[in-house]
Parts: C-alpha cells; sequence; structure tokens
C-alpha cells in the first residue's frame, strides 16, 4: 500500500513537473505503460483471490477482463457523436460500414456513465455468478474448473468476432475521443487514468484482503486444502467458492474497463486463452496466495515482457515457457515464498547469534 502511495504521487509529478529534458523526467508513453501494469496487477489479484484462497484455478478471468473493457469501450464509442468518420452521431462507424439501421438493444444507456460502470461490475459478475453455480453446484473442481472456463473464452472470443454480434467484428472498438468530457490524448486524462488505476488497484487489493482474513477467507483456505472435509463440516462449500469466484470476477472487469482507455482499443484478442493462462503465470511467478505475491508477479513478467518484445523479440515466448517451467520446479511459491525463507533463515542467524552472545 505504501508503494502504491509513493506510485499515485511520484510519477505524476515526475510527468508533470520534471522538463523532458530531465533524468527523473517519466515520459507519457511510460505513464499509459505503468497504467496498463496496475490494470494487469488488478487481474492478477483477482485471480489469487479465486486460485490462491479457493483453490479454483480459472482460465477464463481473460474473459471477465474483457467484458469489463468492452462495457467500458461501448462507453467510450458513444461519446465520439457525430465526430466519427461518417458523421453519425447515433450509430458507430462500424455500424454505419456495416449497413445497421438502428443501435441494438443491448447498445442503449451507455452514453450514460453510470450505467457503463454499473455494466462493467454486472456483465462479468453475472456471467461468473451462471456459470459458477453450475459449476460449483456439480462439485466440478481441479482440471476439470480450468478446462470450462479455458473453454468459455474461447467461445467468446469467437462469438465476439462474429460482425454480426454488434461488437466490431475482428476491428473490435477503437478511435476513442474522449471519456467523461476528456479528451484521450490530453495529458491530464493519461494522468488521471494512471491515478484511477492505482487507487482502484489499492481499493482492489484492500477488499480482498478483508475476505481473506474474515472467517470466509479462513473457510476458503480450509476448501482449498480439503474440500470434502470442509463439507462434512456442514459449510456451504457452494456459496462459499460462488461468492469469491463472483467477486473476483468483478475486479477483473474493472481491470479491463480502466485498460481500454489507457490502450486505446479492444478486440476479440483480449479473449484469448493465451492470455488467461499468462495471467495464471503472473500469479504462479509472484506467488499464490499472498494477494502481494500477484501484483508482484504481474509487474516483474510484463517488465520482462516489455523488454524482451523489444531487445529480443523471437525469444520472449521461450523465457515466458521457461519462466514457468522454472518457477514451477524450483520455486512453487513463486518469489515471496522465496522471499518468506531467505527472511526465515536470515530471523534464524540473527537469533543464534543472540543466543552465543548470550
Amino acid at each position: 500500500m505504501a508503494l502504491l502511495v509513493v506510485a499515485v504521487i511520484l510519477v505524476p509529478v515526475l510527468h508533470l513537473a520534471m522538463p523532458p529534458d530531465s533524468v527523473f523526467h517519466v515520459p507519457g508513453y511510460m505513464v499509459s505503460l505503468l497504467g496498463k501494469y496496475l490494470c494487469y496487477a488488478l487481474l492478477a489479484l483477482s485471480l489469487d483471490l479465486v486460485w490462491g484462497y479457493a483453490g479454483a484455478l480459472s482460465l477464463g478471468h481473460g474473459a471477465f477482463f474483457a467484458l469489463g473493457g468492452y462495457c467500458m469501450g461501448m462507453y467510450l464509442m458513444r461519446q465520439i457523436g457525430a465526430r466519427g468518420v461518417y458523421g453519425n452521431a447515433n450509430l458507430p462507424d462500424f455500424m454505419v460500414f456495416l449497413n445497421w439501421k438502428e443501435l441494438p438493444w443491448y447498445w442503449w444507456g451507455f452514453d450514460n456513465p453510470v450505467w457503463a460502470l454499473a455494466m462493467v461490475m454486472a456483465v462479468p459478475g453475472v456471467l461468473a455468478f451462471v456459470m459458477g453455480w453450475f459449476a460449483f453446484r456439480s462439485r466440478i473442481n481441479g482440471v476439470y474448473f480450468s478446462i470450462i472456463t479455458q473453454a468459455m473464452t474461447f467461445a467468446l472470443m469467437l462469438a465476439f468476432f462474429r460482425n454480426e454480434m454488434g461488437f466490431g467484428g475482428n476491428n473490435g472498438l477503437t478511435d476513442f475521443k474522449e471519456i467523461l468530457g476528456y479528451p484521450m490524448q490530453a495529458t491530464g486524462t493519461r494522468v488521471g487514468l494512471y491515478v484511477a488505476s492505482a487507487l482502484l488497484l489499492a481499493l482492489g487489493y484492500l477488499a480482498a484482503r478483508f475476505i481473506v482474513a474474515s472467517k470466509l477467507g479462513r473457510v476458503l483456505m480450509a476448501i482449498r486444502d480439503a474440500e470434502s472435509r470442509v463439507r462434512f463440516l456442514g459449510y456451504d462449500v457452494t456459496a462459499a467458492k460462488l461468492f469469491v469466484f463472483t467477486v473476483s470476477a468483478v475486479l477483473a472487469g474493472l481491470a479491463g474497463a480502466l485498460y481500454v482507455p489507457q490502450v486505446g482499443i479492444i478486440n476479440p484478442s483480449e479473449f484469448s486463452a493465451a492470455n488467461s493462462i499468462e495471467v495464471a503465470i503472473w500469479v504462479a511467478v509472484g506467488g499464490r496466495g499472498t494477494l502481494v505475491g500477484s501484483i508482484l508477479g504481474a509487474f516483474t513478467v510484463n517488465g520482462a515482457k516489455s523488454y524482451f518484445t523489444g531487445a529480443a523479440p523471437e525469444i520472449w515466448l521461450f523465457f515466458l515457457g521457461g519462466l514457468f517451467i522454472l518457477v514451477t520446479l524450483f520455486m512453487p511459491k513463486g518469489i515471496m515464498g522465496v522471499w518468506a525463507q531467505l527472511r526465515g533463515k536470515i530471523k534464524g542467524g540473527l537469533h543464534v547469534a543472540q543466543k552465543h552472545r548470550a
């Protein structure tokens, strides 16, 4: 939390107050890149909540992220109005190009930011609730649950690629002009989105910490370690898992909503199953079941991705695969696990030294 507070204050100050030729100046592209990392960190946090504490590995969290992004993209498209290529104030450009005559009913209300925010949370949340209710009620666990969630995101990707769906097809939604009345390309807007991403990550972390520190959190960890015993003791396992799965989907949707205005586009590739697998790698690298580790893993892996895709793009996927194998074999508890071991050894050494002195 202290690091997030520093990031909220320091990065905007170094971007706005320092001259461009200063070594301490943070360029505009870096502000957007860090904002994107913050959204990824919230996505990783949402997966850690359900995987690290409830033991349910979802390989479909990329779908919740993308759905939240599409809801935000629909709002941003409605803000374009008559400034589009075809000058149609009622229909987005891609609908005019495809000869749509009227706005589909599921686009209604997205010119209102409050409605758009509600849909950002409701659409992923309702999908997770419905899917989780059927899966957990049927006691689908382990690899079978992972396969079902991955199939869900793949099916959504295929659906959103179709022009008939009314979401821009292969091209998706882009060419945004403003958000809440502020120009998208303005420096103040870029900084505001960065600050909003950091604050949302902080709130998401506090909410997740509140859940895992509560009695429900203890039940979730018991379910993760011995679900049949918890069920035998009389706890409602289905309700506990369904609650945390729905909350994690809402957090993922909010992350996607702030991600879209910072990158300027949302398309069906965000539903790719590979994206959801990569999120699981972030959590595994940082250390699942720690919350902080998921955030650390998201920044570490994506920082490496930004470097390697620029310096040596041909080896990036090999690096990612090797990293996952390394973590699985030698760091099963991730970076946070290694840190805990080092801290324990240091404390043990200090304790032994004090006993010798005594």
